[in-house]
Parts: structure tokens; C-alpha cells; sequence
């Protein structure tokens, strides 16, 4: 599966996250390692949640944004 990730060059490097995945972030000196780091980030970030959904139910709920934004 392909999932989107920002990349940004910085004073330490290349920081790295995939916006799709709350707190899923690496970093690393090359383009390259920032790029390998945060799908070693990702896979892990999926294997933690595939974990949780064995011993869990997944319910749905439903919220109104009618007033949420006036």
C-alpha cells in the first residue's frame, strides 16, 4: 500500500511524517534514511494497531457538526 508522507529538510536533516497516522513521525540525515525510516515508522504503527483490534470491537459513532463551527 502506498500512504501519503511529508518531508521536510531541516538544520538536522530530513523530518518525516505521514499525516493519515496520528504521531506516526521519524527523521534522518539523508532524504534516503528520513524515506526508509518513516516507512519502517509506518509498518510499525500498523502492527500496533492490528494488535489492538484483536482483543478490541470497533463500534461507530455518529457526530453532528451542526454547530461546531458557528
Amino acid at each position: 500500500m502506498e500512504f501519503p508522507v511529508i518531508i521536510s529538510k531541516t538544520e538536522y536533516g530530513y523530518d518525516a511524517h505521514c499525516p493519515l497516522f496520528k504521531g506516526c513521525h521519524s527523521q534522518g540525515d539523508t532524504l534516503e534514511e528520513a524515506q526508509e525510516n518513516i516507512k519502517d515508522a509506518i509498518e510499525t504503527y500498523l502492527d500496533m494497531i492490528a494488535t489492538e483490534l484483536k482483543d478490541s470491537t470497533v463500534y461507530k459513532v455518529e457526530v453532528s457538526l451542526e454547530n461546531a463551527f458557528h
